[in-house]
């Protein structure tokens, strides 16, 4: 479950990371899938947008879609890219 505080974390996060490269990957369905190099551009309280370096083209995501894994956001730190929020721990049984 996705609660508030956790929101508020990651929007600190992004907010912390303004200008700087990401590379966003998801869904589109039936198996296809994107990844594409892109700048956060601004934060709101429900949103944040982004700009994809080979369009030129703004797109706004929400918190939730992070948390909920719709979207992956993998952030440019310097060296390379690391992901924003840790990948699901598998558990073996």
């Amino acid at each position: 479950m996705i609660c508030q505080k956790d929101i508020t974390s990651l929007k600190t996060d992004i907010d912390d990371k303004v200008g700087q490269k990401i590379i966003v990957k998801g869904s589109l369905g039936r198996s296809k899938s994107f990844e594409k190099e892109a700048t956060i551009e601004k934060t709101y309280p429900n949103l944040f947008v982004i700009k994809f370096e080979e369009s030129n083209r703004n797109v706004s995501y929400s918190y939730t879609d992070i948390l909920t894994r719709t979207i992956e956001v993998d952030v440019f730190d310097g060296n390379g890219y690391s992901p924003l929020i840790p990948p699901l721990a598998t558990v073996k049984a």
